[in-house]
């Protein structure tokens, strides 16, 4: 503990530092100084202000993020916190439920770390825990009777086998991670609206008021398909070109990619709701950051066109950058959910909100061509 205020003891002065002479009102949202000083600022809050067990799937978003920002700004007090993380309040252990992929998503974080620290004890508990995983059915309750039931888990557990299979070079963990997304995918995506429902609950039959908007519209999240987005472009920047799965995935990636964006609000956010956004007065930031972080990594990857996505994307990003606070928290963040809800504001903040902010950011500063990126990371 008194390693961690000494680290957040130095990065408040180094942020304070950086962020003093460039007030947000003369400097450029997309330029990459702008964007390094936010990301620093917003990573020095949510440290300062935690929620949730470390390894909860709250935190793992975050601390994905956070990884994203320390890539793009090579920060050491951005990766000392993500050792301290790892090495004090977790132990490099996932969550406790093998079974369950929300559990399995900090295990993205410890995989990159791994991958520079080459340390066994940062990944064996993962490996452990994802062989769990393999050989253990899902525990049986009503109507969850596969693995990945619901379509935030597609963000949660795919990036983590894949992440551990391209590490260890091992194809059965991609195997796997194929075999239950399709599973998911098979139950919960809509061909004709390409999006996702939220979860098995939305697809079986029964309680079918409880499954229509006020408009008549079927019920797509928001958030819930800025998590399926968000891990396809994870997954997406792992596998080997010529994988031989990777053709579904880029194609799916491109029909959603088309559908969020014409869905996209003039504001720029998009509502909790993609089909009703009538019903919900305000945007939502935290499903934003993920379809803008998706989207960005899309044209940076050259997999969605350029001109055609990139309008929808700064959008956003200005957008977003409206929902910051002055001590560096995102408000307009839907608190945990599991469908559109509009019972929230501009001084509602998740953990998870700043993990998504962070990886949005990541991928719009690849955007930005102005140097300052390649100077720092020399």
């Amino acid at each position: 503990m008194v390693k961690f205020c000494l680290l957040l003891s130095s990065l408040v002065a180094f942020c304070f530092l950086s962020v003093a002479g460039s007030p947000r009102k003369d400097t450029s949202l997309f330029s990459a100084r702008y964007i390094h000083d936010t990301v620093l600022k917003m990573a020095l809050w949510q440290l300062e202000n935690p929620r949730y067990s470390s390894s909860d799937w709250t935190n793992a978003v975050f601390y994905s993020g956070l990884f994203s920002a320390w890539q793009i700004t090579q920060s050491p007090l951005l990766y000392d916190a993500l050792m301290l993380m790892g090495n004090d309040s977790t132990e490099w252990k996932p969550g406790p439920r093998s079974f369950h992929a929300d559990d399995m998503a900090i295990s993205q974080t410890y995989i990159d770390l791994y991958r520079i620290e080459n340390r066994d004890e940062i990944i064996r508990p993962t490996i452990d825990s994802v062989q769990q995983f393999i050989n253990n059915p899902y525990p049986v309750k009503d109507w969850q009777i596969i693995k990945w039931w619901w379509c935030d888990a597609l963000f949660m557990g795919p990036p983590t086998m894949v992440k551990l299979g391209i590490t260890l070079q091992e194809n059965k963990y991609l195997e796997y991670s194929d075999r239950y997304f399709q599973e998911c995918y098979d139950l919960l995506y809509d061909k004709e609206k390409r999006l996702f429902f939220r979860a098995l609950n939305y697809v079986i039959k029964g309680n079918e008021d409880d499954k229509f908007e006020a408009n008549g519209e079927p019920i797509f999240w928001s958030r819930g398909n800025g998590w399926v987005m968000a891990g396809l472009a994870k997954i997406l920047s792992e596998l080997p070109v010529d994988y031989p799965k990777r053709g579904f995935y880029i194609q799916l990636f491109n029909e959603m990619a088309a559908s969020v964006v014409s869905l996209q609000p003039k504001d720029g956010l998009w509502r909790t709701s993609l089909l009703d956004p009538g019903s919900y007065p305000h945007g939502e930031a935290s499903g934003s950051s993920l379809f803008c972080y998706a989207v960005a990594w899309g044209i940076n990857e050259g997999i969605i066109d350029r001109v055609t996505y990139l309008p929808a994307v700064k959008n956003t990003w200005i957008a977003l950058n409206d929902c910051i606070r002055a001590d560096g928290s995102i408000g307009w963040v839907q608190p945990i959910g599991a469908n559109p809800d509009g019972r929230f504001s501009k001084d509602n903040w998740e953990v998870f909100g700043t993990g998504a902010f962070l990886l949005a950011a990541s991928e719009i500063v690849k955007l930005v061509d102005d140097g300052y990126t390649t100077s720092i990371n020399k």
